[in-house]
């Protein structure tokens, strides 16, 4: 029996050295790896209607093994019918002001869609008083519950929410620029639609890089770098101007009972699971557009291409070379883009 035993042990020793060939044993160090194979998740704002989508697409990422909704109202319901689902991750609930920072005890990642939607005629910048003060108590809550997790902001206006949540950080002395996103992955989606029908091809095989913020004008497509693609003047103008207000055209057909809450869920769990990938052991770098701390331009904060990895970003990559439409574009969306960080800086400065 203990000749077998023995047998069994080298057996499961040879099988170790195999699948991990760096290892002498089945270290610690290797132990740590490989339980982070998964993330805690948690998104704020989940009762809304960009967070149940969003929530329903994160529950299906084999990735996410925990999914933590918080909201104001509502939660429950939203996580009991959540947790039907027959997929991996485990559902919890917390609910009303004061359970966000239980919310986000243990998380790896946050997204954070919570915040009042847009209604006709309203801009992103009318969002800005209520957005902003929702904003900056949930930032106070992840300084205190989850500091080292990676932050992904959809609240909008996000030219001024992601200034607003690194602002709050910096006072809670926990600020990591690697860690903080601003989600503008669905101009990166539209972008794409938007092309391939233009061009009448596969969505599948289309990639366009968005870069500047997210909202209007400092939205800036990249269509002259798009291989094996034709656009006449009026193409440029035409389909600039539809993805820099894309949103606003959801809003309209929705007469006033919602804007883009659907794609925006797409794009925000597109982002999220793609980071989660990134973060992963042994995982190949992602490069996507987010709107990051940057040196890009004079804006303190700038979307444009960025690798992702373990530790968040890896490297934040310039736009390349633009054509004049789009140099004209960059000129003039810089001043914007400066002014609305800074007036989510000066919020924070002046909050008690």
């Amino acid at each position: 029996k203990k000749k077998v035993e023995q047998q069994h042990r080298e057996k499961s020793g040879a099988i170790v050295r195999m699948l991990f060939p760096k290892a002498g044993k089945l270290s610690r160090e290797l132990v740590q790896k490989v339980s982070r194979r998964h993330a805690s998740v948690a998104v704020l704002g989940a009762a809304g209607g960009i967070g149940q989508p969003l929530s329903l697409l994160l529950k299906q990422s084999p990735l996410v093994t925990s999914l933590s909704l918080y909201d104001v109202v509502n939660t429950p319901g939203v996580a009991a019918d959540l947790s039907h689902c027959s997929t991996p991750a485990k559902i919890k609930a917390f609910v009303g002001k004061d359970a966000a920072a239980d919310a986000l005890v243990g998380c790896d990642v946050v997204v954070i869609p919570a915040g009042v939607p847009r209604k006709p005629g309203m801009t992103r910048d009318d969002l800005f008083n209520t957005n902003a003060t929702i904003v900056m108590t949930l930032a106070q809550a992840c300084a205190k519950s989850c500091p080292e997790a990676s932050f992904l902001i959809i609240s909008n206006p996000v030219n001024s929410t992601v200034p607003i949540f690194a602002e709050t950080l910096k006072k809670c002395g926990v600020y990591n620029p690697k860690k903080l996103f601003g989600v503008t992955t669905l101009d990166v989606v539209r972008a794409r639609t938007f092309v391939a029908e233009n061009q009448n091809i596969d969505v599948s095989s289309v990639k366009v890089d968005v870069v500047g913020g997210h909202a209007g004008t400092t939205i800036l497509p990249l269509l002259s770098q798009i291989p094996n693609t034709t656009f006449s003047k009026e193409d440029i103008e035409q389909l600039t101007h539809r993805i820099q207000f894309g949103g606003d055209e959801v809003v309209k057909a929705k007469d006033g009972a919602g804007s883009a809450t659907l794609s925006m869920a797409y794009a925000g769990a597109e982002f999220a699971v793609k980071l989660i990938s990134a973060q992963q052991p042994g995982a190949t770098p992602v490069v996507e557009c987010t709107f990051v701390e940057s040196n890009v331009t004079e804006a303190p904060f700038f979307s444009s291409p960025v690798k992702l990895g373990p530790d968040g970003v890896e490297e934040i990559y310039g736009y390349g070379t633009i054509s004049e439409f789009e140099e004209q574009g960059l000129k003039s969306m810089l001043p914007d883009l400066i002014a609305q960080a800074q007036k989510g800086i000066d919020f924070v400065k002046k909050a008690n």
